[in-house]
C-alpha cells in the first residue's frame, strides 16, 4: 500500500478542485496525491423527498485501491439523517472521507463568486475530513482545522 491519498471524483467535479487538493494536501500530510479516474456515478444515493444526496451511501462504495487513503470529491448537495446538510463525512476506520463543495461556493447563496475563497474552502474541508481519517477528533478551538463546522462561518 502506497503512502498515497487518492482523490475520486464522484460524478461531474470540476477539474481545477482535484487540482488544488493535489497540489495542497501532500504539503499538509506529507505523503503523495493523485487524481483517478470518475468511476462512480452516485444516483443509487438520490434521496428525491430531501432532493439531496445520502453521503453514507457513497462512501461506503469509495475504495482507495493500492492507496493508504481515499478522499471523494463530490460536487453534490450531501446529507446524513438528522442533518440538513453535510460539508464531508469520514470512516477513519476505513480509511476514507468524502467532501461536497456545493455549499462552500459563495454562488450557493445568492452570493458573487470567490474562486479563493472557494479553494480555501475546500481545501480546509478535505484537511479536516482526512484529521479524522487519520484519527483526530474534533476541537474546540474555532481556529483549530478539526473544529466542528456546521456552517461556513464555521469554516472560515
Amino acid at each position: 500500500m502506497n503512502k498515497e491519498i487518492l482523490l475520486v471524483p464522484v460524478g461531474v467535479v470540476p477539474p481545477e478542485v482535484c487540482k488544488w487538493l493535489e497540489g495542497a494536501l501532500p504539503r499538509v500530510f506529507d505523503c503523495s496525491c493523485r487524481v483517478a479516474p470518475p468511476a462512480l456515478h452516485p444516483d443509487f444515493a438520490w434521496n428525491k423527498r430531501r432532493k439531496q444526496y445520502r453521503a453514507e451511501s457513497i462512501l461506503e462504495r469509495i475504495q482507495a485501491g493500492d492507496a493508504a487513503w481515499a478522499l471523494a470529491i463530490a460536487d453534490l448537495d450531501l446529507y446524513v439523517p438528522d442533518l440538513n446538510f453535510v460539508f464531508g463525512l469520514a470512516q477513519g476506520v476505513m480509511a476514507r472521507a468524502i467532501v461536497a463543495v456545493p455549499r462552500l461556493r459563495q454562488s450557493y447563496y445568492g452570493l458573487p463568486e470567490d474562486a479563493d475563497l472557494f479553494r480555501q474552502r475546500v481545501v480546509k474541508e478535505a484537511v479536516h475530513e482526512l484529521g479524522h481519517v487519520f484519527g483526530l477528533e474534533h476541537c474546540h478551538d474555532r481556529r483549530c482545522v478539526m473544529a466542528l463546522s456546521n456552517s461556513l462561518e464555521d469554516t472560515d
